[in-house]
């Protein structure tokens, strides 16, 4: 609880991010990775070793930039950084594990960033990513995230609004010239300690991909960390080459 605390109190991070709940939920997230390590590793292990393959065989490999970097722990920072001539870390917020990876590499750079916003008439993508010497775009189990937020604000939600910004989110990377690896979670799926399914929720709010090139499973919460006698699974998909389903 008390490095929860000095997360909140000491990350820097623009008002509207804070005020929005970017930042609590990115050190509620950092907590739960501590707790569920040893459950998370194959997944981070798979989500990075995906990037690799993704970004194989580049005739050019000048800017690399990772959508939803986080805490970097399903990006191989090092070898993105040895691969590329520049790096760029893109989230609304950078807590300081992150910060002082980044830090370790000359060519790193941290940009901060709300892409969970209302889809309307602009392409944030475009002004981020589609720069002429971006070569490779990463969105990292970006892409269920973005309508959390939105979609617990306060008023009236239009029932469309998750697969708007889910799609909002898959034109506008499909839209890029650089090669784009795209890796989300799909679906989560509750199970008892007997292996029956108790629910399933669809993470992508309707939005189909099409045939992935990799797929696996991840034990977001162990049983004991949702609830003691379930666990939730969720099911992530890897596009090496992402341009629409």
């Amino acid at each position: 609880m008390l490095v929860e605390l000095l997360h909140l109190l000491i990350t820097p991070v623009p008002f509207a991010h804070r005020r929005r709940g970017h930042l609590r939920e990115s050190v509620l997230l950092m907590s739960r990775g501590r707790r569920c390590r040893a459950a998370w590793a194959p997944h981070l292990a798979a989500a990075r070793a995906a990037i690799l393959a993704s970004c194989e065989g580049l005739g050019r490999r000048r800017v690399a930039i990772v959508l939803g970097s986080g805490l970097l722990e399903d990006v191989p920072l090092a070898a993105l950084a040895a691969r590329f001539e520049a790096v760029h870390l893109v989230d609304a917020v950078h807590l300081w594990p992150a910060r002082l990876q980044a830090r370790a590499h000359a060519n790193v750079r941290l940009i901060t960033a709300d892409l969970s916003a209302v889809p309307d008439r602009r392409d944030p993508l475009s002004t981020l990513c589609g720069g002429e010497a971006v070569d490779f775009v990463v969105s990292a189990n970006l892409l269920s995230q973005l309508p959390i937020l939105p979609l617990d604000r306060p008023g009236f939600v239009p029932p469309d609004l998750g697969s708007r910004i889910v799609q909002a989110h898959l034109d506008g990377l499909a839209r890029l010239r650089a090669r784009v690896c795209l890796l989300t979670d799909v679906e989560q799926i509750e199970e008892d300690r007997s292996g029956q399914v108790i629910d399933r929720l669809d993470l992508l709010h309707g939005v189909r991909l099409g045939r992935p090139d990799r797929c696996w499973t991840w034990e977001l919460a162990p049983f004991g960390e949702a609830a003691r006698h379930r666990r939730l699974v969720h099911r992530v998909e890897a596009f090496l080459d992402w341009r629409g389903p």
